[in-house]
């Protein structure tokens, strides 16, 4: 008789273990991948999206279930696109592939952004300017840990001709030097240029020291007869940018 219930708790436990079932046992109208391909990605929700590019769960744990424990844990993309790879492996599931596969998709967006930036014929205006520096750096720069700096050069046009870095410092500060980016601009002969840097802050406010070396920028492109446009510094969000040339600093 012992033996009996013995047999019969381990049908029960089998037929638990059963109920889970992995995706590509789903009904054809509930799979991510089928839905996509049928109705579009638009019409996913992200979990459904998620599970498409970590492919296959855990055992007992389908794809789009460990995409939801993802999007619990982290809320937001912008979150899940700051942590790193070891935040991301501290999901139960979620080791160094699926960590990676999850980074390669959102750097991909990253650089749709850029692509779409980098159509621009012209930055005619200050909002043109933060317009794309939002799109060119803000998805790398907006929720930087240290303090990066880079120039925009651009034609005769203002159309941007190269983006190039020029440091990147510590937390609240880097160092430039004016004398380097008189020598790119001119190596590239571009008519003019606009700085870019971030605040890890978020704090698009400047500093004294921010207000004092732009002012040694703009002399001393002067004298190569380069036009300082603008200094945009990132914030947080793309409200929180400044622009030097729309609050006057930069004539």
């Amino acid at each position: 008789m012992c033996s009996g219930f013995s047999e019969f708790g381990m049908k029960k436990r089998k037929s638990i273990s059963k109920v889970h079932i992995s995706i590509k046992e789903w009904i054809e109208e509930e799979r991510p991948r089928e839905m996509l391909i049928r109705n579009g990605p638009e019409v996913l929700s992200l979990s459904k999206l998620f599970a498409i590019i970590l492919r296959t769960g855990k055992k007992g744990v389908s794809a789009e279930e460990l995409s939801k424990r993802l999007l619990n844990r982290f809320k937001t993309l912008r979150n899940i696109d700051i942590a790193s790879i070891s935040d991301l492996c501290e999901i139960e599931g979620i080791g160094y592939a699926k960590a990676a596969q999850i980074k390669a998709a959102l750097e991909i967006g990253k650089r749709f952004f850029r692509e779409e930036a980098q159509k621009r014929k012209s930055l005619k205006s200050p909002d043109d300017a933060i317009k794309y520096i939002a799109e060119y750096y803000g998805p790398y720069l907006r929720d930087a840990k240290k303090e990066f700096f880079y120039i925009i050069l651009l034609d005769v046009k203002n159309k941007p001709i190269h983006n190039i870095e020029i440091s990147r410092g510590s937390i609240d500060t880097s160092v430039v030097d004016p004398k380097e980016i008189v020598r790119e601009a001119m190596i590239r002969s571009a008519s003019s240029i606009i700085l870019v840097h971030n605040h890890p802050s978020g704090d698009g406010t400047p500093s004294e020291e921010d207000i004092e070396l732009t002012k040694r920028i703009v002399d001393a492109c002067k004298i190569v007869g380069i036009k300082v446009l603008d200094h945009i510094i990132v914030g947080k969000n793309e409200e929180d940018y400044y622009s030097f040339a729309k609050c006057n600093l930069i004539r």
